[in-house]
């Protein structure tokens, strides 16, 4: 039932799509089959593939460190008031600092190059996870802590069976949030300073005012990344919740 709802929902939009691109401008909002006829092309000739598959790895360069930094942190944070009464300051810092702004400084003070790229956006991520498993580090059940400490768990006993299974929706949560914070902060990175990626061909083809081809790259990058989030992360964050 909720696929075909998703589905329907699908054809409307598309259907709408094509309605107002029969009244606008080809060039400033082509039709379905012209984005459509694009992507086909692009993928024939290997140039969308190579450009998705480099951003992908960016974002998956980046998600990790961010996702094992930011536990790292979040869980100290939540666990030690002195470091939370040390540290929350400069996390809200980050936090709130513009990715564009971050951007730019990993690239003035790396330079154009592929690390500056992964720090960025690792930069921009790693405070949102942080704060998110804060919360979770706060919330532990102090029943469980109570039993832990009466069987006198060691420290990896207690990381195994009381930190870790509570904290487990906390981090899917932060893997889901990020991923889409990751993917499109990628895209700016790519946008600004690196010479292929899915955002370096949207500024491409920016610059040549073909809208089709920026439609194209986003739908097709927008679905991979939506392929990613239905497939993997959604069934691991019901997985995780699966004891509620």
């Amino acid at each position: 039932m909720a696929v075909a709802a998703r589905l329907a929902s699908l054809l409307v939009l598309l259907a709408l799509w094509q309605v107002a691109a029969a009244f606008a401008d080809a060039r400033t909002l082509p039709a379905p089959s012209a984005v459509a006829a694009f992507v086909v092309r692009e993928i024939e000739t290997g140039g969308m593939l190579f450009n998705i598959g480099v951003t992908l790895a960016r974002v998956g360069i980046s998600f990790v460190i961010a996702m094992s930094l930011g536990m790292l942190l979040g869980v100290l944070l939540g666990r030690s008031r002195l470091a939370d009464r040390t540290l929350d300051t400069p996390l809200l810092v980050v936090l709130n600092t513009p990715a564009l702004v971050i951007t730019v400084l990993a690239y003035v003070w790396l330079g154009l190059t592929e690390t500056a790229a992964i720090v960025a956006v690792a930069l921009n991520k790693l405070p949102n996870v942080a704060v998110i498993m804060r919360e979770g580090a706060r919330g532990l059940d102090p029943g469980l802590e109570e039993m832990a400490r009466t069987y006198r768990f060691d420290r990896r006993t207690w990381v195994a069976h009381v930190l870790v299974p509570q904290l487990q929706p906390f981090a899917v949560a932060a893997a889901r949030s990020g991923i889409s914070l990751a993917w499109k902060i990628v895209l700016v990175v790519e946008l600004i300073g690196r010479p292929n990626g899915v955002g370096f061909a949207i500024n491409y083809y920016f610059q040549l005012f073909d809208v089709t081809a920026v439609i194209g790259y986003s739908l097709v990058f927008m679905t991979v990344m939506l392929a990613l989030d239905t497939l993997v992360l959604q069934p691991l964050d019901a997985h995780v919740r699966r004891w509620r």
